[in-house]
This record gives C-alpha cells, structure tokens and sequence, in this order.
C-alpha cells in the first residue's frame, strides 16, 4: 500500500508504470588494486517502504569499507524518503574520494538529491531526472495541516539548498521547476547545471547574461563610424539582468 501512495505523489502518471518495473537492487564491491569502489543504487530509496529497499545506513556501511576508494555510483531510481535521499547525499559529499554518479536510468525525486553530490555527474544515454514538491500524508485538523505544510516548506528549503550547489539558474527558477515537477532528459540537466555530462550528446554549453555595460559595448562595437551621431557614454555597471517526513 506504501508503494502505490508513493507513486500517486507523482503529477505526471505517464511514467509511472516504468518506474515501478525498477528492480530493487543493492550492490557494493571494492576493487582494492584499482582503489575504486562501485556501488549500484536501484529502486526506491529509504528502509520503511518495504522489505527490500535500503537506507542511508546501507551507503554509510559502504562507505566506511571503502576508505579513501573513489566512488562510482550507478544509479536508477524513482526516489523515496526525503531524509534518507538528504542523508546519503552528505554523506558521499564527506567522503574523501571522488564521487563520480553515473544516472543510469532515472534520477527522480530523493534520488536526484543523492545525484547533486557527485563530483562528475554523468546522465547515460536515455536517461531522465525528475525534481517535485515534498509531500507527506497526514491525518488531523486544520491545525494539524498547517503545521505539516510548514513542515514541507522548511524540507523544501533545504532541498533547493542542494540543488543550489550545481545549477546554473536561479533560486527562483528552481523553485518554480520544484513546484510544477520538473522533468528533465539528458541534455537539459546538463543545461541547467545539475549534471556535467550528458553520454553520446552534444550539449552547448549555458551562456552567461550580459550586465548593461556589455550589451552597450556589444551595440557600439556593431555600430559602422558614420552612423554614430554623438559619443556615446558607457553605463555604470548596475549588475546584471534578472532574466526573467517523507519525499514524494
């Protein structure tokens, strides 16, 4: 029953069916010559779903075999419980080697929080990432609403807080992309900053914006001599333009 409320959290049901064909797997093995340490993370996330899952303990009895092993994470999952998602990401970003996460199928949800802390995040051909509002379940009064939607916030917060430390867009936007469930293919994450790579794609990379002193500079340097009627003065820089307890 745990399983099909999870799954309803999700706004956008064409996927879901796929998603819920993920097997539950996981795997560590330590390559001690090579000093790396290959983990596969699939199917949903966090230890009180259901008896096969596993849970930030899982990643931190890993990583405590792994010493000072580089880390590459396999990763396809729906997601799960937000603090175990939270959980298993600061605890790769503690460790000392590199963390390199390749996203083989899906990111979705407490799983595209546990891909913002690779080092090297690396979105496989195919392959999709997913960001949402938190939500929970619960039962009481409208007191008991309030408090919890509170709760949710405060969560969110911090989430965007992590997804801050790899995009290249706004805070704004990335609440606005939260808020409508976000999904994103290969190409655009690395777009938008939340992987380095997209594998077999060509992806240009963002360009920055311009402040008012480039696009002068940009309108003069088009401008031939004869059509410049006065000099013109460059503008102060006045910064740049706006371009405008459970996880899913």
């Amino acid at each position: 029953m745990k399983k099909e409320l999870f799954f309803k959290t999700f706004r956008n049901q064409k996927y879901v069916n796929q998603l819920k064909e993920i097997p539950q797997k996981f795997n560590v093995t330590h390559d001690e010559e090579n000093k790396v340490t290959n983990i596969t993370i699939y199917g949903v996330i966090g230890d009180s779903w259901w008896n096969d899952s596993f849970s930030a303990n899982d990643i931190d009895k890993a990583l405590n075999e792994a010493g000072d092993n580089d880390v590459v994470i396999n990763l396809n999952s729906p997601g799960g419980d937000a603090f175990d998602g939270i959980s298993i990401f600061n605890r790769l970003k503690r460790h000392n080697g590199k963390v390199t996460i390749h996203v083989d199928g899906w990111a979705c949800s407490a799983a595209s929080i546990i891909a913002m802390a690779g080092d090297e995040i690396i979105m496989e051909l195919g392959s999709m990432m997913m960001i949402h509002e938190a939500s929970s379940i619960v039962w009481g009064s409208k007191t008991d609403m309030r408090k919890e939607a509170e709760v949710l916030e405060q969560l969110e917060n911090g989430i965007i807080d992590i997804y801050m430390t790899k995009a290249n867009i706004s805070r704004e936007e990335v609440r606005e992309k939260v808020n409508a469930e976000t999904w994103f293919s290969a190409s655009t994450a690395v777009e938008l900053g939340f992987a380095n790579k997209a594998e077999g794609v060509e992806v240009e990379p963002a360009k920055e914006p311009q402040n008012k002193v480039g696009i002068l500079n940009e309108l003069q340097n088009i401008l031939e001599p004869n059509e410049q009627t006065e000099e013109v003065e460059p503008i102060a820089n006045e910064g740049s333009f706006n371009l405008l307890k459970k996880w899913r």
